[in-house]
């Protein structure tokens, strides 16, 4: 007989619309969650308890031997304090995207982590849509011309999820791992504050020069919405056909994720894995750079 498997303590740490999936994701039966062992949330709100899961301070959840891995949906703006004293402490960590909200914090808490032992996982459950694995398939073995991507929604607050290119971070993960590094050509914002209305327009090429245009545009009333457009030598592909419902992906990132605590991800994958995510990171920062030097 097998003994009880291993299953690792996580506290969530913010309970907005992530964290509450990720708390129901943990409190459901299913193979992953098999692994983990949900002790409490950490929230600035009092709230007490959520579904019988009980809240626990901050200094607690760093404090605890029975806390292994954290897993961070608080506002994009607090990332990088909460995954750097979860590593400190000695904690596997899982962090909604963006992880951090400069290239630089991320190489550095990526080292961290590294020294640690300790596994950090970025979420990227916009890879794990149905859409997405529609778009990988579509591009394989095809030359690029030239693409699109407009991502349009409600305004979001700057102060707390970040600049543009990293709130809209996911955006630009598709591009970069359906065409590879990208460079930087150009970026401009445009703001009227009064109205909540932001656009940004980035201009990037790909490694074979072929342009691809990035856009993110937020306003009141506006629907969150893709439309996509990319042109190749053989044809192109002009918005989404519909693909189907995309089913629990914050539980298949969890999977991923225990993957990784179980040492099932190889070195290569995980090495791939940050390089493009510090790529996307580092793109994000030269286009705020970019978008801020003009103001």
């Amino acid at each position: 007989m097998d003994g009880p498997q291993r299953r690792f303590g996580v506290v969530v740490v913010g309970v907005g619309r992530a964290g509450s999936v990720r708390i129901r994701d943990l409190r459901s039966p299913n193979a992953s969650s098999e692994f983990l062992n949900l002790i409490g949330f950490v929230s600035r709100r009092e709230l007490g308890s959520i579904e019988e899961v009980k809240q626990i301070s901050l200094e607690d959840a760093l404090s605890s031997q029975e806390v292994e891995v954290a897993f961070i949906c608080s506002e994009s703006s607090s990332h990088e304090d909460y995954i750097r004293q979860f590593l400190n402490a000695g904690k596997h960590v899982l962090v909604e995207y963006p992880m951090t909200l400069s290239w630089a914090a991320a190489k550095d808490l990526w080292e961290l982590a590294e020294r640690k032992g300790k596994v950090l996982h970025e979420e990227h459950v916009e890879l794990l849509m149905e859409e997405f694995a529609f778009l990988k398939k579509e591009v394989v073995g095809k030359d690029l011309l030239k693409g699109s991507l407009l991502f349009t929604a409600g305004p979001l607050e700057e102060g707390r999820f970040g600049f543009p290119a990293f709130s809209g971070i996911s955006r630009l993960t598709w591009l970069v791992s359906l065409f590879g590094e990208l460079s930087l050509v150009s970026a401009t914002l445009e703001e009227r504050k009064e109205d909540q209305y932001m656009k940004m327009t980035v201009c990037l090429e790909t490694e074979n020069k072929s342009p691809l245009t990035w856009i993110e545009e937020k306003a009141p009333g506006l629907k969150r919405n893709r439309h996509l457009s990319f042109h190749f030598k053989s044809g192109s592909l002009e918005n989404m056909p519909n693909v189907g419902i995309n089913k629990n992906i914050f539980l298949k990132d969890q999977k991923i994720f225990v993957q990784k605590l179980l040492g099932q991800v190889s070195e290569k994958e995980l090495a791939a894995e940050k390089k493009r995510i510090l790529h996307c990171l580092w793109l994000a920062g030269e286009i705020q750079k970019h978008c801020c030097s003009k103001k």
